[in-house]
């Protein structure tokens, strides 16, 4: 396991927020000469501490109107089936989440569509089909005053 000081935590905080930015802004913002700064983020990198950089899309540009959180519980508590459920919702696009969680359901899952319309199709056509399924609760994001997923 890597240790990670105080200088370490800055560096992870400022690529949480922009993963893009230039090593050489980093290290002037951490304090640290560019060759310390780059020795840091690689250490890290091959540490697993951090595990790759992403990109924070528009929704509504590129097409996503309608997200949901759905739980989802199912008729069999077996390892098969959860992995079962699991390779389906992996080949799932609309699905951008799926946790396997303690509780009342087996499955949270975050659903990303263009519109109600084609969120109804993913719900009843894919979802609604798979075996497994048991139940199915929607909750519907009506806006999200905080959202630091990257």
């Amino acid at each position: 396991m890597t240790m990670i000081d105080q200088k370490s935590e800055e560096i992870l905080h400022i690529l949480k927020r922009d993963g893009r930015i230039s090593n050489l802004a980093l290290a002037e913002r951490v304090g640290l000469s560019p060759s310390a700064c780059l020795r840091r983020v690689q250490e890290m990198e091959r540490a697993g501490v951090i595990r790759g950089y992403r990109v924070v899309l528009d929704a509504q540009a590129v097409g996503i109107g309608f997200v949901a959180y759905i739980g989802v519980g199912l008729n069999d508590h077996s390892k098969t089936s959860q992995e079962a459920f699991e390779r389906a919702i992996s080949l799932t696009p609309e699905v951008v989440e799926c946790h396997n969680i303690t509780g009342t359901i087996e499955y949270l899952l975050r659903v990303e569509c263009a519109d109600l319309p084609s969120y109804k199709r993913f719900h009843t056509d894919k979802l609604g089909a798979l075996p497994q399924v048991n139940a199915i609760t929607s909750y519907v994001v009506m806006g999200s005053p905080k959202d630091e997923r990257a």
